[in-house]
């Protein structure tokens, strides 16, 4: 009987928590996608999200708001199931290190940067295909790129311009994920902390407190580096070769003097709506997987 106990402490264990994050991030983002589109379509300066939404209907029929939808699948299978696990593989190492007690915040903060930087690696390639399928109906007819999926996407990025080309604009892929997973994953633990232990909220309702509080400083934290990412992975040469920025800091700095900090922060109503819900969805999916799995005794 003793020599079976090896078995349990087998791969699952040390693989579930990416399992989870990526299956839930995957279920999040086929709720989200049509918000997504509207967000990066402002961003791009199409109108506000009456006008988009609109133009959209008009022109391209309900399909437009899904389109990119298998580069955010993907993005999600790489991005978040290595956020996601990796925070958790390293709050759990730090609380051990902590003789069990709950780890103060800023432990959870660098727990969540570390995680984003991590996952923004696996995932900048993803994102890329995403950002330029979301971008490509906005762009001229001569201009468009014209991929039918992301797994095309990628082929195409790197037939055409280089496998270092995957990873453009991961400098503020990478920051923005670090942002985010601070604001996400640091107050997450912290809210589910305070509403159970002061509070005294049952599971549902810490689940939905805790998430709502975490949606909102994620998107708080994030939106700048979005922005700037956003500019830097859609941007083309003009007729002379020349792209608009020559990276992040130099688009931080036009826009910054063109319309000020604000500019950073257009089309937040949208984001925060898009990634608020994105990160509630997220984790209230992984309350019911992690659920499933204990009823299952996995």
């Amino acid at each position: 009987m003793a020599a079976e106990k090896p078995k349990s402490a087998g791969v699952w264990p040390t693989v579930k928590p990416f399992v989870n994050g990526g299956a839930s991030g995957m279920l999040a983002t086929c709720v989200i996608q049509p918000i997504d589109m509207i967000k990066v379509r402002i961003q791009l300066g199409q109108g506000s999200a009456g006008e988009v939404t609109r133009n959209m209907l008009k022109n391209d029929g309900i399909g437009a708001f899904y389109k990119g939808l298998s580069a955010g699948l993907l993005r999600q299978a790489t991005y978040t199931t290595a956020r996601l696990g990796s925070f958790r593989i390293l709050t759990n190492k730090a609380i051990e290190a902590n003789d069990g007690k709950p780890l103060p915040l800023y432990q959870k903060a660098l727990c969540g940067l570390t995680a984003g930087a991590i996952g923004a690696c696996f995932g900048s390639p993803a994102d890329l295909a995403l950002i330029r399928m979301q971008a490509d109906a906005t762009l001229p007819a001569a201009q468009r790129r014209n991929y039918t999926n992301a797994f095309h996407a990628l082929y195409r990025i790197v037939a055409d311009e280089g496998v270092l080309a995957l990873w453009k604009g991961a400098g503020p892929t990478v920051v923005r994920a670090m942002a985010l997973n601070m604001g996400m994953l640091a107050s997450y633990d912290q809210s589910v902390e305070f509403c159970k232990d002061t509070l005294g909220l049952g599971e549902a309702a810490t689940v939905v407190g805790a998430s709502s509080v975490s949606g909102f400083f994620a998107a708080a934290c994030s939106l700048p580096f979005d922005y700037v990412k956003t500019q830097i992975q859609k941007m083309q040469p003009d007729a002379q070769g020349k792209y608009p920025y020559t990276g992040s800091l130099d688009c931080t700095m036009k826009t910054l003097k063109a319309g000020g900090p604000f500019k950073f922060y257009t089309g937040f109503p949208v984001y925060c709506v898009r990634i608020a819900p994105h990160v509630m969805m997220t984790w209230i999916f992984l309350n019911q997987i992690q659920k499933l799995e204990k009823k299952a005794g996995l």
